[in-house]
């Protein structure tokens, strides 16, 4: 644990990419190996069921420093981070256990589904045998809220540097199900396993964001433009004995979308697709509101699979035979893939997401103009000769994306954030007006600057009306323009109303807030979102 502290402490001691990435490799070369797979496994997201909750946690904590859990409860919202709060409040340890990481892992995983007894036996022992700086890294791994500041393609170039693989090679090793109880540091990065490649996807291509004029781009003819289809990304293979559906987020979902199973059948084998699942009206996309209904159940009942049918709409082919196309250009992977699904049945659920042709780009700003008539975000530009390419690589991929509903707001509560925002306020709840009323409808925590979240803390510190633990409600006075990407009905929110990736957009001091937005304007935009045009064939399009 010492060892992964150290990294940690490494790690966020600096910005710069290129030291990161040599504190990262030093550690693959040196770190005990079942050290190295668990930071693999942490960093790309693979995390252990948590084996506390926050009130034991706490309670737990309180107990071990011989203070009331009151005055943990007051500790917590000024620190702003509960694995802090613990390893502030903790007595100095009473022996150095000097485990490493993997043993701890173990002992987390091993925990799950014991008595609290048992649980807080272990915890406490844990607590009791570890440094401060190892006991913040301890809490935040029980917590699961740990967070290193490294993204999957820096933690994949410091493997590289420290094994010699070539990174897109590594990077692929590192996709589909794994677990550190059930392979090697050498089966998962220097050789691979062989009885994983089955199932296992390919790193995701992505689309950087469009920000400037799409003329800089050049000629539109070097580019493939579709529609931005607003569903969840994922990669359909069908290997020998595999049949397998994995979500951009490398989860296996095969089990979600039992509709596919068929595909199986007619799909030749060595075959991978990259595509949009998107709930399906008969004709075309429906809104990512319907295909809401699905996510997250356990079970499906055959109600909902009538319903909300799923589609997969291909965007490209990556596999074809088992041969992989990644590095051979759009045009002739597109080819390929058109041919593919021509030679398909009719009736299953798999199409093509369209070409989209225009002669320049103003006309295919007009098309862009229309994409939420086709429960689409905007378009997706990617240059005809271009290779799928591993993550987010710009120049190639481009998301024009349409611009986002707003409307502006009042802020009514207030909370303090967390880690180096924990001294400000920066988590708002936004109304609307109803009348003389004001109606609570979204919460926002991104979009300002930190200085502007410093000005606003003084004011909230100024105007505060009532405190509800770490919550204060303010005067209504500071008006907001509050961005977001739709919109839909939600019977759990007093307003009806539930908004997706809800931000501040700027802060309206030029506003007051008799010139806010009402509830009316809100349920027209749903009204609108709920008529949208039913969108035409895709080879209509």
């Amino acid at each position: 644990m010492r060892r992964f502290a150290r990294l940690f402490a490494a790690l966020d001691g600096t910005t710069k990419t290129a030291a990161k990435t040599a504190a990262l490799a030093a550690y693959f070369r040196d770190a005990p190996e079942e050290d190295r797979l668990w930071t693999i496994a942490l960093l790309s997201g693979r995390r252990p069921k948590r084996a506390a909750t926050a009130t034991e946690l706490r309670e737990w904590a309180a107990e071990a420093a011989a203070i009331p859990l009151w005055l943990f409860e007051e500790t917590y919202p000024v620190v702003g981070d509960l694995a802090e709060t613990i390893a502030l409040v903790l007595p100095p340890p009473g022996t150095d256990s000097g485990l490493p990481l993997g043993v701890h892992m173990r002992g987390l995983i091993s925990l799950a589904g014991q008595p609290a007894s048992v649980r807080r036996a272990a915890i406490l022992s844990a607590w009791d045998g570890l440094q401060p700086d190892e006991r913040f890294l301890f809490n935040k791994l029980i917590t699961g809220g740990f967070r290193m500041g490294v993204s999957q393609g820096l933690m994949t170039r410091a493997l590289a540097q420290a094994t010699g693989v070539a990174e897109t090679t590594v990077a692929h090793r590192l996709m589909g199900d794994w677990s550190p109880l059930t392979t090697t540091f050498a089966a998962l990065v220097q050789t691979g396993d062989p009885q994983s490649d089955a199932t296992r996807p390919y790193p995701f291509a992505l689309a950087a964001p469009l920000e400037a004029a799409p003329e800089t781009l050049g000629d539109p003819q070097d580019w493939l433009a579709e529609w931005k289809w607003d569903g969840i990304r994922g990669q359909l293979i069908h290997r020998a004995g595999a049949f397998a559906l994995w979500s951009r987020g490398e989860e296996l979902i095969t089990g979600r979308f039992p509709e596919f199973a068929p595909l199986a059948d007619f799909l030749p084998a060595g075959t991978v697709i990259d595509g949009e699942v998107v709930a399906w009206g008969g004709t075309g996309p429906l809104p990512f509101a319907v295909l809401q209904k699905r996510i997250g159940r356990k079970s499906l009942p055959k109600r909902l699979l009538a319903e909300v049918p799923a589609h997969l709409l291909a965007y490209d082919l990556l596999e074809e035979a088992g041969q992989d196309l990644r590095a051979a250009p759009l045009c002739l992977r597109r080819a390929r893939l058109e041919a593919l699904l021509h030679a398909l049945p009719p009736g299953l659920p798999i199409g093509i997401s369209p070409a989209l042709a225009a002669a320049d780009w103003p006309a295919l700003a007009a098309l862009r103009a229309a994409a939420r008539d086709r429960a689409a975000e905007g378009l997706m530009l990617k240059r005809r000769s271009s290779a799928y390419h591993v993550g987010r690589k710009r120049g190639d991929w481009w998301k024009w994306k349409l611009n986002p509903f707003t409307v502006d707001a009042v802020m009514i509560y207030a909370q303090a954030g967390h880690g180096r925002r924990a001294t400000l306020y920066t988590d708002f709840t936004f109304a609307v007006r109803d009348g003389d009323d004001l109606v609570p409808f979204a919460k926002a925590y991104s979009g300002l600057t930190d200085d502007e979240f410093r000005r606003i803390t003084d004011w909230v510190r100024k105007n505060t009306l009532e405190r509800f633990g770490p919550v204060r409600r303010v005067v209504p006075e500071q008006v907001f323009e509050i961005a977001f990407e739709g919109i839909q009905a939600s019977p759990r929110h007093r307003s009806g109303i539930a908004l997706r990736f809800p931000r501040m957009l700027r802060w309206r001091q030029d506003k007051q807030v008799a010139g806010i937005d009402t509830i009316q304007t809100l349920r027209a935009l749903l009204a609108g979102q709920r008529g949208y045009s039913t969108p035409a064939p895709p080879e209509d399009i």
